[in-house]
């Protein structure tokens, strides 16, 4: 059994040439994001990756108490296929290696980035789908998306990300929007804390039509 005061939230951040102009509004708000996780009861540990054409792991499974202020430096393209996959492989092979007792017993994915798909090489809209489809319905996985510049409902969904949690948010509210996925975040821990089994609680972590209005 895993365990139920635990929770590791995996977050994989756009680091391509486009995030320049809200850089200073990512940090911000990706540093008040960490500050909300850092009042919640229980356990957690935060992975980061930045992606553009290329993929970096920042840290894996920081404390949150020792999770260090972000330093965003915009370059590059936007391989957004191949870097959800590679975080979710990497996490996935992170918990596996675990004994079962040890894993946490709720295992959240955020990404968030301001631009369309432009430079992956390996994988496809269809593969990441299943993929990710594999983690929310086999492993109990809570995956969310969140997209500036486009209908991220419409993009998270070609991913198998459930439309109740992907967020549109504009390039000038990404504080915003972090606030709201904390939020959800929250609800989500909140839920499994109180006992609700991990299909179920899910569905507090779904974006009300007020925390979408608070994005946009």
């Amino acid at each position: 059994m895993t365990d139920p005061n635990y929770t590791h939230i995996s977050f994989l951040l756009d680091r391509s040439g486009s995030m320049q102009s809200i850089k200073s509004d990512t940090e911000g708000g990706f540093a008040a994001f960490i500050a909300e996780q850092r009042k919640s009861a229980g356990r957690s540990t935060v992975t980061l990756a930045q992606f553009d054409n290329e993929y970096a792991e920042v840290y894996r499974a920081t404390p949150l108490a020792d999770v260090p202020p972000l330093r965003l430096e915009p370059r590059g393209s936007t391989a957004l296929l191949d870097s959800m996959a590679r975080i979710i492989r990497d996490t996935g092979t992170w918990l596996a290696a675990m004994p079962e007792d040890e894993r946490p017993g709720t295992v959240i994915l955020g990404v968030m980035t301001d631009g369309m798909e432009n430079a992956s090489k390996e994988w496809t809209h269809a593969a990441v789908k299943a993929l990710v489809e594999e983690q929310e319905e086999k492993y109990d996985w809570t995956i969310s998306y969140l997209g500036a510049n486009q209908d991220a409902i419409e993009v998270g969904a070609r991913m198998g990300v459930a439309r109740e949690r992907s967020l549109t948010y504009a390039g000038g509210k990404v504080a915003d929007a972090m606030a709201v996925y904390s939020e959800s975040v929250d609800s989500l821990k909140a839920a499994r804390a109180a006992g609700m089994d991990p299909k179920t609680a899910k569905r507090a972590a779904a974006f009300s039509r007020s925390q979408r209005n608070r994005a946009t």
